[in-house]
């Protein structure tokens, strides 16, 4: 196997996966970025189902890339629909990527937003 950056996040993402599980108490806050956008879902892994989703697209349509407050905003807009669904504690799953920069200000706004991990 080569090693690139896509072969090196798929291996940690694998890593990070065998020991975090979503349930239906406590789903799952999984993290994919996009060159352009940052998507946030909650999943619930015993029914395999995606609860709720967000993404920057939703918060500010005219910027062409995420930044750290846009992060952070999407992680407040994701604490505010789990809020609305009954959802308080989540798992959370930086699915690969380093817990720095936007990964860390999307998690930090949602803490703000009022879930608990």
């Amino acid at each position: 196997m080569a090693f690139n950056k896509k072969n090196r996040r798929a291996k940690i993402k694998y890593r990070i996966r065998k020991k975090i599980k979503g349930s239906a108490s406590k789903p799952r806050l999984s993290v994919f970025k996009s060159n352009t956008t940052l998507y946030a879902q909650i999943i619930d892994d015993v029914k395999s189902s995606t609860l709720l989703s967000a993404s920057t697209k939703e918060i500010d349509a005219d910027k062409k890339s995420v930044n750290a407050t846009l992060s952070t905003e999407l992680g407040k807009l994701i604490a505010k629909k789990a809020k609305e669904k009954g959802i308080e504690q989540i798992v959370f799953d930086r699915n690969g990527y380093l817990y720095h920069g936007k990964v860390k200000a999307l998690a930090e706004g949602a803490r703000e937003g009022g879930l608990k991990f």
